[in-house]
């Protein structure tokens, strides 16, 4: 008997379809169990989007009679692709980790526009969720969605999965086959890589996956046409085992390397002090520079936490930092209007891309952990918006109920509510941009307080979960699913007051001073005197280079 009834299951497509991602611009970092601090397997996600509103995705587990069928709708412009039949059985999925803490998420990087087939009815963002739905580990998912594209057509432009378990982390890259269909009846060219244990790895729109060992069939996987549909399409003509899969399907060019290549660069960076020898790969411009590997062995072992502080990355003390030009503005803006290219007078430049950007609809860092049972080992840190303007709370992966606010019904790209994170958090977020130096403190200062009390609180937690837990899994999902709501829900009440604070705090480019979050007041009850900050230092030099005398004063 099924367990889901046809108008629920309607409701989480439509939610899942409202969380669209309309653009190249994503970021994943990957952590294996032996390179995490307390050897967790770590992933995370940016979901970049350009005006798209994101919910948490729930589907519900469920049976299946035999016979019965799924549509299939493309998750970024929700038009129907077909359909393919249902599993027998498939499980709980919250956010992008399901019930068995395997998590998938995904960076476009695009490669030969000729091989995208738009006769396909998979497309990436239902492969990911179609997957976690049917898959109880990491190779489970790959031969899930390796299957569902070489039967029914992968329909979407070249893409790197992230795939991860409690055990295992995975990258694996997919294009499709429509450079020749009428020729020939392939569907799909593929390579999966097993990250090492004691290794980290990033993506970030641009294929990563480089030569690779075709005779380890332990920790490499790959289609049977992985070499010959680029030889006969006269892409490559070397011997198997120098095939490059990037340098093949999707060579890195100036944009691959500055704006995508660059935000992986930073993240190694962080854990290995000689890696900015590859600073001229990132920078893009000479031919002649020494790529990345595709991963590294941090000089110490990664937390959750120095993972949510990658995702929040503006290149800061690199030479891409976003501190050093005008278009920082008079409070140092680590962020860039989109386009990420312009002209002037006939010639095109580029903005830097760091992998914080206010585009992001969502952002995660997954936690997963095999020395605890599944319903209390996968912790996905949410937040909804960019990662930088957020507090990660814990959503725990067994839960069955999303909270309110990631989940609101009535929200949507075009309609706000104060019910919904998304939108509250845009809110508080679009205040702080363009004045970043002055306001972004104050945010900081919630964000920072809120997540350190998860931390400290999570030990507790799961030790409560895992008392119940001996009497059964049901009281323990449901103690977890009454504490992720709980969390969410009380961070959006306190963005609510932090948007509040802002808005008195910061008005028309004054400071009033405050104590403790109380403003203070003369004697005779009136707001206090303000602080007019003006222009930075920098600001003013700037103004002066660009005016001269303009605005100079006559001496008395």
């Amino acid at each position: 008997m099924r367990r889901i009834f046809r108008i629920v299951l309607l409701a989480i497509i439509v939610n899942c379809q409202l969380s669209v991602v309309r653009s190249l611009a994503c970021t994943n970092f990957i952590v294996g169990k032996d390179a995490s601090a307390d050897g967790s397997v770590l992933c995370t996600y940016n979901a970049d989007s350009y005006g798209g509103f994101h919910a948490l995705c729930h589907f519900s587990a469920g049976k299946h009679t035999k016979g019965e069928m799924r549509k299939v709708y493309d998750w970024e412009t929700n038009k129907y692709l077909g359909e393919i039949p249902e599993a027998p059985e498939t499980y709980n999925v919250i956010g992008n980790i399901n019930e068995w803490q395997v998590t998938i998420g995904e960076t476009t990087y695009g490669g030969r526009e000729e091989m995208v087939d738009t006769t396909g009815i998979i497309d990436y963002g239902s492969l990911i969720y179609i997957a976690l739905q049917r898959s109880r580990s990491a190779r489970e998912a790959i031969k899930v969605m390796t299957t569902l594209v070489e039967t029914y057509g992968y329909n979407s432009e070249g893409e790197t999965f992230t795939i991860c378990d409690p055990n295992e982390a995975w990258i694996m890259e997919m294009m499709g086959c429509a450079s020749d269909r009428k020729k020939s009846k392939e569907r799909v060219v593929w390579v999966a890589m097993r990250i090492p244990d004691n290794a980290i790895c990033g993506h970030a729109n641009q294929s990563r996956i480089g030569k690779f060992n075709m005779k380890d069939k332990q920790n490499v996987l790959y289609s049977k046409n992985v070499v010959s549909y680029a030889r006969k399409n006269g892409w490559y003509s070397g011997k198997d085992e120098d095939f490059s899969w990037k340098m093949a399907y999707a060579k890195p060019d100036f944009m691959g390397r500055r704006i995508c290549d660059a935000r992986v660069w930073s993240f190694f960076r962080h854990f290995d002090k000689g890696f900015d020898r590859y600073l001229p790969w990132a920078l893009g411009k000479d031919p002649n520079a020494e790529d990345m590997p595709l991963w590294i062995v941090p000089d110490h072992k990664v937390s959750v936490q120095e993972l949510e502080a990658c995702m929040r990355d503006h290149f800061e003390g690199t030479p891409l930092s976003l501190d050093q030009d005008v278009a920082q503005g008079n409070w140092d803006m680590p962020y860039r209007p989109t386009p990420l290219t312009f002209e002037v007078d006939g010639k095109k430049y580029f903005n830097e891309r760091p992998t914080s950007t206010q585009q992001t609809g969502f952002s995660y860092v997954s936690q997963m952990r095999s020395w605890l049972p599944r319903e209390i080992g996968g912790v996905l840190w949410f937040g909804n918006d960019d990662g930088n303007m957020v507090a990660y709370t814990p959503i725990y992966c067994s839960i069955t109920t999303p909270p309110e606010c990631y989940n609101t019904p009535g929200a949507d790209d075009v309609t706000f509510s104060e019910k919904n994170a998304f939108w509250v958090c845009n809110w508080v977020s679009n205040m702080v941009y363009p004045r970043y130096s002055q306001m972004f403190p104050s945010l900081k200062a919630v964000r920072d307080s809120l997540e350190q009390s998860y931390f400290e609180r999570q030990p507790s937690v799961e030790k409560e979960a895992l008392a119940l837990y001996n009497n059964g899994a049901e009281a323990a999902v449901r103690y977890l699913n009454d504490y992720s709501v709980d969390q969410a829900q009380k961070m959006l009440a306190r963005w609510h007051q932090l948007a509040i604070y802002l808005i008195v705090k910061y008005n028309d480019m004054a400071v009033k001073p405050d104590e403790n979050g109380k403003f203070l007041r003369t004697k005779t009850g009136l707001g206090e005197k303000v602080d007019r900050p003006g222009y930075s230092d920098y600001s003013r030099r700037a103004l002066i280079q660009q005016t001269g005398d303009k605005f100079l004063m006559p001496e008395e």
